[in-house]
């Protein structure tokens, strides 16, 4: 079954977790097509994108999340984008993955670990997230 997937993860919030980001997005596209593909980018700065405005990105970013099948997001790095599209993508209705890295020292947001409608994960290594993965699609 081919799926639509939306990764999300912090851009202007900080992208120490960029490579993180790209290897993740790496295992996702086993399970389908990643819309968002650019979030593990090395070359994207917190800056974010330059080359379009604010409303663009915003368009763009809310077409991609409606036309996802789910979202999962790397919820490590504090980001009130990323919460955004966590709370848009519940009201759409759509099922949501929150991966949450463990040992950096920074807490999950009660507000998405004490949400019934989230998936909250967490993990201390990439073939944790690989068996998250797994189950979450139902592999």
């Amino acid at each position: 079954m081919i799926r639509t997937i939306y990764f999300a993860g912090s851009i202007s919030g900080g992208r120490g977790d960029a490579d993180l980001y790209r290897q993740i997005i790496r295992l996702l596209s086993e399970y389908g097509q990643v819309l968002t593909e650019h979030v593990g980018d090395p070359q994207l700065t917190s800056g974010g994108e330059t080359r379009r405005s604010g409303a663009e990105v915003y368009r763009q970013d809310m077409d991609w999340l409606a036309q996802a099948d789910v979202l999962v997001a790397e919820v490590t790095m504090p980001s009130h984008g990323v919460g955004y599209e966590i709370a848009s993508a519940e009201r759409m209705g759509k099922p949501v993955l929150c991966l949450h890295r463990s040992g950096t020292g920074r807490r999950l947001s009660a507000m998405l670990g004490g949400n019934p409608a989230l998936q909250c994960e967490r993990y201390a290594s990439l073939e944790e997230v690989e068996a998250i993965l797994q189950r979450f699609f139902g592999s």
